[in-house]
């Protein structure tokens, strides 16, 4: 019986044109870093960090050479869960209630449900610390995160993680209850998520693993055997904080593929990285000049970084593996962003029915595949920097700081929102001009007043869309309310680490 359906199944997927690992739903690992940007990847020309299992992905994988997300981490975080610009998910800030995102929009993990899979979150979530808008309640079947947009931080509002929380030994918030952990935050963000596929594996349905650092945001830590190297070398404390968790990045990253190729997953597996935004200024600044060689810092030829609508603050890193599915070694060019995510990764399981009104995105898998060697240049993605001051009306800042992109333009508004600041910003080439050097806005009125067009219509879709603007300001954080609770009714329990 079992040979007859296994002849069956290998019957179907010929007519089909699949192969067994094609018709099988793959497993999905999406690791993303915060605040690492585009340039401190080996391969991708770094003077001075070292990422040999990076170096490694991006030999064995498909790469997005132009993928855009938003200029700061819960905005993009947003863009993934959702398929939407993240202002039409309500986030227009990373902090003061508008990072939560909207409890109406239908989370990648709930989308993915339809398909069997189940799905687990381990590192930073930053869409909200209210139990509403926790990821146990957003779709995710396991939750291992701290809480705000980074640990150890807390606003006055409800954004807010764990209080006294470290990098080392944090205290973590498991499936709605903390446990306290030992050892360096990333470590142990891979440990957990390593331990829980270990578990899934063992299993018949699909799993999708979100592993999402809250590194190397700042402050600047690493272990300090990372921290040593760039120290020896005459970095400043900042910069070889910043490069020393990034190297650890790789360090787990290694142990990630490791685990992945003894466990046999590979075939079975697709297998991402990225970053939430452009690079922070923590991989800039004075450093060595026996290392840096006169140069202040290395962003790739990039201008901007995390928080600008320039292209250096909002391209990153997306690097895609399947292993006998789709071609190693290959780069496509083709502009893709964060709101394609969802619908990629629900064609990729099989999915036709996605959230009805929301999913904005399209699916890049025709690229993947091969079936296709570009998508239609019919669309163009906005960035809007956000963070505008909390009680004012974001109509008074819909004209500044934001960016329009399309396959060969880039239009930059000015940053100021000053009174009598002019409106015209700059127009750059981007197949002539990726480094936007030459502004050519004065000889292109039509392709501007197009693509500013498009811009007002995008932001009259969004501005009813941004439900958190004008809310008050929660009178606790929850994360505290939660910590000072268990302390009392049986205290903070030591997780107990997975086996591997």
């Amino acid at each position: 019986m079992r040979f007859t359906l296994r002849l069956l199944s290998a019957v179907l997927c010929v007519l089909c044109g699949l192969n067994e690992a094609q018709a099988k739903k793959p497993n999905i690992i999406l690791v993303i870093t915060d605040d690492q940007g585009y340039g401190p990847i080996g391969r991708h020309g770094h003077p001075w960090i070292r990422t040999p299992h990076l170096d490694k992905l991006y030999d064995t994988s498909t790469r997005f050479t132009r993928f855009m997300v938003s200029p700061t981490c819960a905005p993009t975080r947003a863009a993934l869960m959702t398929g939407r610009h993240p202002m039409k998910n309500g986030v227009t800030h990373t902090i003061l209630e508008r990072e939560r995102m909207t409890l109406k929009a239908t989370t990648l993990p709930q989308v993915l449900k339809q398909a069997g899979y189940t799905s687990g979150i381990f590192g930073k979530w930053h869409l909200g610390d209210e139990e509403p808008y926790q990821p146990h309640k957003r779709g995710f079947d396991e939750a291992f995160i701290h809480g705000a947009g980074g640990i150890g931080q807390a606003y006055n509002c409800s954004c807010a993680d764990a209080p006294g929380n470290k990098y080392f030994d944090p205290v973590v918030r498991h499936n709605g209850s903390f446990v306290k952990t030992n050892g360096f935050c990333t470590d142990i963000f891979f440990t957990a998520a390593l331990g829980w596929i270990k578990e899934k594996k063992k299993g018949d349905s699909p799993f999708f693993a979100y592993i999402t650092t809250n590194a190397p945001h700042g402050p600047f830590i690493a272990p300090p055997k990372n921290t040593k190297y760039f120290t020896d070398r005459g970095f400043g404390k900042t910069q070889a904080g910043f490069y020393g968790m990034i190297e650890n990045i790789d360090e787990n990253m290694g142990r990630l593929m490791g685990k992945l190729e003894e466990w046999d997953l590979y075939k079975d597996t697709v297998l991402i990285f990225m970053s939430d935004n452009g690079m922070t200024g923590g991989g800039s600044g004075r450093m060595g000049q026996e290392v840096a060689k006169g140069y202040p810092f290395f962003n790739a030829g990039m201008k901007g970084l995390k928080g600008s609508a320039e292209e250096g603050g909002v391209r990153v890193p997306f690097l895609v593996r399947w292993d006998g599915q789709w071609q190693a070694g290959r780069d496509i060019p083709t502009l893709s962003a964060h709101i394609d995510v969802l619908p990629t990764f629900a064609e990729i399981a099989g999915i036709k029915k996605l959230p009805l009104g929301q999913v904005e995105g399209r699916s890049f898998l025709p690229l993947l595949t091969g079936k296709k060697k570009r998508l239609p240049d019919n669309r163009y993605l906005f960035t809007h920097r956000g963070r505008w001051p909390t009680g004012t009306n974001p109509d008074e800042h819909k004209m500044f700081n934001y960016s329009i992109r399309s396959e060969k333009w880039r239009y930059v508004a000015p940053q100021s929102a000053r009174k009598g600041t002019k409106t015209q910003g700059s127009l750059y080439n981007m197949k002539n001009d990726p480094g936007q050097k030459t502004n050519v806005v004065e000889k292109h009125p039509r392709v501007v007043k197009k693509m500013q067009a498009a811009y007002e219509q995008f932001w009259s879709e969004a501005r009813p869309l941004m439900v958190n603007e004008g809310v008050p300001m929660s009178k606790t954080r929850p994360y505290h309310v939660w910590f000072d609770e268990q302390t009392k009714n049986g205290g903070i329990p030591e997780w107990k680490e997975p086996e591997l």
